[in-house]
């Protein structure tokens, strides 16, 4: 029996406590938000005010404009309230409601890698990450609503190679609605290479500086495939005349010269256990490895020489012929001295 009287004394406190709750929710007043994220194009009563009730749906005032924040001004937003039959608002001494429009956010570079995408390995073109691409329109951000949530995907495309223009359109799916967002983009779509731009105009023979090249993209039917990066063309030697922003090309270089025209230079003449060096005068230019005519200075007779280093060139022949008749010795071997007086 005592049991019996417990469990229903339980059962009425507990039924006590849910009626209470009702009846303060059902009491609780309107309160008003200090800052809301709307996604439609209307702010609703039930957007600023908690406890709104059945006015919750009315639309009382246009958003602002997608991606944006406005604000609204208490007393304004009271008195509308009021139109609506909402009165009693706790306001917490808000002064203005923040509202902030939610969106989906598309950026040029964000359409620019799309459309690469869509171009990749097409009518010519190579990878996405080589293709630039240029619109018609300047285009810096799109703002699309947020129930725009799905992937672009391009249901259009048309790419003519002969001048490089495109005409995209791409869809993107709506949570909301069954109608996609249609985008349209037209403009210009190139390949790009990474190319030694001269930052000056460069002489004939001129070596180049790491100051005096900047690398940049370039658009390949522009630079072909002969284009010089950066890394060789520094130390390179200018093999003919170019201007400040000209593309650099692998044929435009060649290895610095280690002797020049009428340069004085030293004639060597080795053979084993013999070396022999005199003075000429170069009748030609050339590099490393490159074969030239010099004027032998004792003799005046052109011999050829192999360009060895920094004025210096290994003559080519009988050392009688090649060198001066004062030819120092600068080695010796074991059968005796290795100096030897030139003819």
């Amino acid at each position: 029996m005592l049991r019996s009287v417990l469990v229903a004394a339980l059962l009425a406190g507990t039924c006590g406590t849910a009626h209470a709750q009702s009846e303060q929710d059902a009491v609780a007043g309107p309160v008003l938000r200090a800052s809301i994220t709307v996604s439609s194009d209307v702010v609703r009563i039930g957007d600023v005010i908690e406890n709104a009730g059945t006015a919750g749906q009315i639309a009382i005032f246009r958003a602002p404009d997608l991606g944006t924040t406005g604000s609204l001004p208490t007393a304004k937003l009271i008195s509308t309230l009021r139109a609506h039959q909402v009165i009693g608002v706790d306001t917490r001494d808000i002064q203005e409601v923040v509202v902030t429009r939610s969106s989906r956010t598309l950026t040029s570079k964000d359409v620019e890698a799309q459309i690469a995408r869509v171009l990749e390995r097409r009518n010519g073109l190579g990878d996405a990450a080589n293709i630039s691409v240029t619109f018609d329109r300047d285009l810096r951000e799109l703002q699309l609503d947020a129930a725009n949530s799905g992937d672009m995907r391009a249901s259009n495309m048309r790419y003519d190679p002969r001048n490089g223009r495109f005409d995209v359109t791409f869809e993107i799916a709506n949570d909301v609605t069954y109608a996609s967002t249609k985008l349209r983009f037209t403009g210009v779509a190139v390949e790009t290479v990474e190319a030694a731009v001269l930052t000056r105009s460069v002489e004939r023979n001129e070596i180049l500086r790491a100051s005096d090249v900047v690398v940049e993209r370039r658009p390949k039917i522009e630079v072909g495939t002969d284009v010089a990066n950066r890394d060789r063309a520094i130390g390179m030697q200018a093999r003919k005349q170019m201007r400040a922003g000209q593309a650099v090309k692998a044929i435009d270089l060649g290895k610095p010269d280690l002797v020049s025209r009428d340069q004085s230079v030293t004639l060597i003449y080795e053979a084993p256990g013999l070396h022999l060096t005199g003075r000429g005068k170069a009748v030609d230019s050339g590099t490393d490895g490159d074969v030239v005519n010099v004027v032998n200075l004792q003799s005046k007779r052109t011999v050829q020489g192999v360009v060895i280093g920094p004025g210096q060139v290994s003559v080519i022949g009988p050392a009688a012929r090649l060198v001066t008749a004062n030819a120092s010795v600068a080695n010796e071997t074991s059968a005796g001295p290795a100096s030897r007086k030139a003819e």
